[in-house]
């Protein structure tokens, strides 16, 4: 069903085809034909401009015009079904890899690895995941696993993660996120990894206000990791505002 709202627009000739908007979607609305960048089906564009930006030529906007209405379930499919698997959206029994013995030192002892999806990035998770749906939620900022020696056994367990920088991403692209995620998928906690360092402290800020205005309440642990690897502070969890 059509209905006014805003949709992404592309200049065709300001657009070079250089591809670094296809990425930046994390729907996959966009794809990369003739040499151009292009909408590729309506219903997966959620409008919200994310992509803004990172085009070099300036050839992305939002217009508000008719258009068909966004499907997350459209979305889900559409990822699953991508040419390129690292960017389709997959659930897995976190330990179980079904090419592990083409992959030299693998183990499945204590080392295994505890990711039950994929993909990890905030930007590239669709509020309509499966494997978002009741989640525990594990929101981590990216230096945290290398600087967190025992990431996966104390942290990762049972949780599924959504990994991302605030200093060097969108926050705005990251409130808008969250907020769709926490009106669509029923999550029941989360915990928030940041590191000590000034620019970390933005994300679990981004995570409550998202719940607030997403008009949900959810128990959120902060729990702030040195540059050295070890636990600075741990905020027991608390049970976030869902007033505006």
């Amino acid at each position: 069903m059509k209905q006014r709202r805003k949709i992404i627009k592309i200049d065709e000739d300001l657009c070079d085809g250089c591809g670094q908007c296809v990425p930046a979607c994390a729907e996959g609305s966009i794809g990369i034909v003739d040499g151009k960048a292009r909408l590729l089906a309506e219903n997966l564009c959620d409008g919200l401009g994310a992509c803004l930006g990172e085009c070099p030529k300036g050839a992305l906007s939002m217009e508000e015009r008719e258009a068909e209405d966004f499907d997350e379930e459209a979305v889900v499919a559409h990822l699953a079904s991508s040419p390129c698997k690292g960017a389709g959206v997959q659930t897995f029994i976190p330990g179980i890899s079904s090419d592990a013995p083409a992959r030299a030192g693998h183990s499945a002892g204590p080392g295994r690895s505890r990711l039950g999806h994929w993909p990890v990035q905030i930007r590239l998770v669709p509020p309509g995941a499966a494997f978002l749906k009741d989640a525990d939620l594990l929101v981590t900022a990216d230096c945290v696993p290398v600087a967190y020696p025992a990431f996966h056994e104390d942290f990762l367990e049972g949780r599924v993660v959504l990994l991302g920088c605030p200093k060097l991403d969108d926050t705005d692209a990251y409130l808008r996120k969250f907020i769709d995620i926490f009106r669509t998928a029923r999550i029941r906690s989360v915990t928030v990894l940041d590191m000590e360092v000034p620019c970390c402290s933005a994300l679990p800020g981004i995570v409550r206000k998202a719940a607030a205005e997403a008009g949900v309440s959810v128990p959120v642990e902060e729990v702030t990791i040195s540059t050295r690897g070890g636990i600075l502070s741990r905020q027991a969890a608390t049970q976030s505002c869902c007033c505006t």
